[in-house]
């Protein structure tokens, strides 16, 4: 199974990139991750920040691979656990789709882009920097598969 994550912004820190390749690279043959990294709007002093999101949010909703089953991320979305995580990636990987995860920019995604998900997924209630989000994705990505490989990696109890 393939899974794309399509996230607003491409100039990320090089602890981000690091990071992020750590984690996608664990994943082996059942499971890939790729990112797809969209430009973000210019932001100015007379930016309308709607306009941008609309922008931003039409952008990751052309870029969505047909087929797929998609995941926005929202913090209006339903929480997981890692095990309810290591359960969803099962049930994607035997539904035989692909997978988009959409994550907006730092205004959000449009109700749009929202109402195209087949799902909304929060990573918490706190609110994360954008580039902190694929840092924690592609972890927590690794830690639901290592689960559903019976691989050491997760250990019931670790933070």
């Amino acid at each position: 199974m393939k899974i794309t994550l399509l996230a607003i912004g491409t100039k990320m820190p090089a602890w981000v990139t690091q990071a992020y390749t750590e984690y996608a690279s664990r994943l082996t043959g059942s499971v890939v991750l790729e990112l797809k990294a969209i430009v973000a709007e210019k932001r100015g002093k007379k930016a309308s920040i709607n306009k941008l999101c609309e922008i931003e949010s039409d952008k990751l909703i052309r870029a969505i691979p047909k087929g797929d089953y998609v995941i926005a991320l929202d913090v209006l979305g339903k929480s997981w656990s890692t095990e309810q995580l290591a359960e969803q990636m099962e049930n994607w990987m035997m539904s035989g789709r692909n997978v988009t995860l959409l994550v907006g920019g730092p205004e959000g995604m449009s109700a749009s882009c929202r109402q195209r998900a087949d799902q909304l997924w929060s990573l918490s209630a706190l609110t994360f920097p954008h580039p902190l989000v694929r840092v924690v994705l592609s972890e927590q990505l690794y830690r639901a598969w290592s689960l559903t490989q019976n691989h050491p990696y997760h250990r019931v109890g670790s933070l």
